[in-house]
């Protein structure tokens, strides 16, 4: 009896050595698969220019400062424009004017014609307009556009010498800012301008 039950026990053991070879060698039908993201970096750029109308630099069409003499009646050539770079996302546009001669300026002032150009002032900002197109809602810009500010200021053929030469060393100071549009949707100019912290110590 027990010479068969060894028997039995090493048939047994034979059968699951070859039942285990075998399984160890089937192959299972299986897939896999990855995505790989390659992330880039949106940018926001803009710069801002006018006509060079001193000739302060040389060869150049645009500058970024010129120099006035002024009189009464006068009227010079300033045309302020911001350039949405070639690369930018789109964006909203802002301006904060700083016209230490808008006491002496007659009626077609810088700010008329900013009105004119689309530009509202934004609520609570002193300083401050935003560019729209419907004079309401702030305006998305795209890359490559060129949004002109105004183009001129006039001195009032009224104001004496005496009061000209109060206005001695005197500036108008445009300085330009853009935010991405993604995300503010629907925000009012305030709101945009708010989150977005822009820097403007010393302007």
């Amino acid at each position: 009896m027990k010479k068969t039950n060894k028997v039995l026990l090493l048939g047994l053991c034979a059968v699951l050595l070859v039942a285990a070879s075998v399984l160890g060698t089937v192959a299972y039908l299986t897939s896999s698969d990855s995505v790989t993201n390659t992330f880039t970096v949106g940018s926001v750029a803009i710069t801002l220019d006018e006509q060079d109308v001193d000739n302060s630099t040389e060869g150049a069409d645009r500058d970024q400062a010129n120099a006035y003499k002024l009189m009464p009646g006068h009227t010079y050539t300033k045309d302020p424009i911001v350039h949405v770079a070639s690369t930018s996302e789109d964006c909203y546009l802002f301006v904060k004017v700083t016209n230490e001669i808008i006491d002496i300026e007659d009626e077609n002032s810088v700010a008329a014609q900013m009105a004119d150009k689309g530009w509202i002032a934004v609520d609570a900002v002193n300083g401050v307009y935003v560019y729209t197109t419907d004079r309401a809602n702030p305006a998305v810009v795209s890359a490559n556009a060129n949004v002109p500010v105004f183009e001129t200021f006039t001195i009032a053929g009224s104001v004496t010498n005496e009061t000209l030469a109060e206005y001695e060393n005197k500036t108008i100071t445009v300085t330009a800012y853009a935010i991405q549009a993604d995300g503010f949707q629907n925000k009012t100019a305030s709101e945009i301008w708010n989150m977005a912290k822009f820097d403007t110590a010393g302007n």
